[in-house]
């Protein structure tokens, strides 16, 4: 099947989706791969590798779903793993305390989702966002003990700021890629600086939909009797003595900052394999994890290791497998024709200017997940047409690198692995996750397009 008919399939198998797991109760992992499955098939993906009239092998339907899996397993399976870990020894050491103690009293008690949605704007500069999520998580938790703040709130706070610079921002990869192909290689500090313009309206609209949502959802670690419920200096009584500031920081702050000296070599054409090794977002979890395994072992409770491990690992189970579950979805739509006839009938929007790449990288977001391969995709298609849509002069070609970040956050729902990152560590269900991940990366992502057109017509 191609053309508007798989459109139409696709629209309705997102939707039957949705009304499985939201309405028929069954587990995302279920529901997705069926869809997937049932989906790949309609579109005329073979049941079996066969070979195309060019002598290309296509892949068949079973190939296709065990490269999506895998892939995404290898991708961040071990990225989530090893987060999670260091997060888990965080919080047993009493650091995430700390470390939320620290931000409080910079920031004050009344603007926590304001500060962790800032954090999350920084980190995510070099580190992609469900590392991002993942790593600061504990923060998030320990700040809403200690201020009192939603965890929903706090959740959606810290999701919205991640994904703003991951879309916006090089050195991530998506934005520098954008950047080299659209022929504004040359210019990364200017588009550097538009991303960080252009962050503004979003990260405003972004922390009042999270004080707002936060009224209306309820995470698991929200739902809690009121005798459950410890004070900020009850927790830190249980830990004795609190870990230093530079302690609690460094499991953190030691792989972004190995993460983004690696980005900057890259961005200044330095090669210097050893600390792109460092950089590698699995190696630099890992070194946070060493500090922190470190840090348990000076707070005399190495005891505790293996049980900690082993929580961490069934926590994390269902995570990686619905993750990976999204990456079925997302392989099979990209192996299908869909984005081909998106490509083929890109004239239709050519008319609506700054627009037009934003539309663009916003189907494609939608259908097949990845924020990276939308807006590299999209840039592709959109860099002959520049002329035609008005974008070619320098100023308004690295603009067009910030609208198309823009449709590539809109919007995370169901395919997406940052979807079941944020849904899961933020403890909420999946309808919650439509209610809070997926209406949340909506309004910012509308908010950033009005703010780049708005940036537009002040740029020649």
């Amino acid at each position: 099947m191609t053309g508007i008919g798989l459109i139409i399939v696709f629209i309705l198998a997102i939707a039957l989706m949705i009304f499985c797991i939201s309405k028929l109760k069954i587990h995302p992992f279920l529901a997705i791969m069926a869809i997937s499955l049932v989906f790949g098939l309609i579109a005329g993906i073979p049941l079996v590798n066969t070979t195309d009239a060019d002598g290309n092998t296509v892949s068949g339907i079973a190939n296709v779903i065990g490269a999506g899996f895998s892939g995404t397993f290898s991708s961040i399976g071990i990225v989530i793993i090893f987060g999670a870990l260091v997060g888990t020894l965080l919080e047993s050491t009493g650091a995430a305390l700390k470390m939320a103690d620290c931000v409080v009293k910079l920031v004050g008690k009344k603007h926590p989702e304001l500060a962790i949605e800032l954090m999350g704007w920084i980190v995510s500069i070099p580190v992609f966002c469900d590392s991002g999520f993942v790593v600061l998580n504990p923060i998030r938790k320990a700040m809403a003990r200690r201020t009192g703040a939603s965890s929903v709130a706090m959740s959606v706070a810290l999701s919205m700021g991640l994904y703003i610079s991951h879309c916006f921002i090089p050195p991530t990869p998506g934005p520098i890629a954008a950047a080299g192909t659209l022929g504004c290689g040359d210019n990364l500090l200017l588009v550097m600086g538009l991303g960080a313009l252009c962050s503004i309206p979003p990260l405003v609209a972004g922390y009042f939909f999270a004080k707002y949502i936060g009224k209306k959802v309820k995470a698991a670690d929200d739902i809690v009797a009121d005798g459950d419920v410890k004070t900020y200096e009850q927790l830190v009584a249980e830990f004795g003595k609190l870990p230093s500031g530079w302690l609690a920081f460094a499991p953190i702050v030691l792989p972004i900052i190995l993460m983004g000296l690696a980005s900057a070599f890259s961005m200044a054409g330095v090669k210097a394999d050893f600390i792109s090794f460092l950089g590698t977002p699995i190696i630099a979890l890992a070194v946070g994890c060493i500090i922190a395994i470190i840090s348990l072992f000076a707070a005399n409770k190495g005891k505790d290791f293996y049980k900690l491990t082993d929580d961490t690992l069934k926590t994390v189970g269902p995570i990686l497998f619905v993750t990976a579950a999204g990456g079925v979805l997302g392989k099979v739509i990209a192996s299908s024709d869909m984005v081909n006839f998106i490509k083929a009938n890109a004239e239709i929007f050519e008319s609506i200017g700054i627009f037009f790449p934003f539309l663009l990288a916003a189907i494609l977001k939608s259908a097949q997940a990845s924020s990276t391969v939308a807006i590299t995709t999209t840039a592709g298609i959109v860099a002959p047409l520049l002329p035609v849509l008005g974008l070619d002069s320098p100023a308004l070609s690295c603009l067009t690198v910030i609208a198309i970040g823009a449709g590539a956050m809109t919007v995370s729902h169901a395919n997406d692995s940052y979807f079941w990152v944020v849904t899961n560590f933020g403890e909420m269900t999946p309808q919650d996750g439509y209610k809070t991940q997926t209406l949340g990366t909506l309004v910012i992502g509308v908010v950033s397009i009005i703010g780049v057109f708005i940036v537009s017509l002040f740029l020649h």
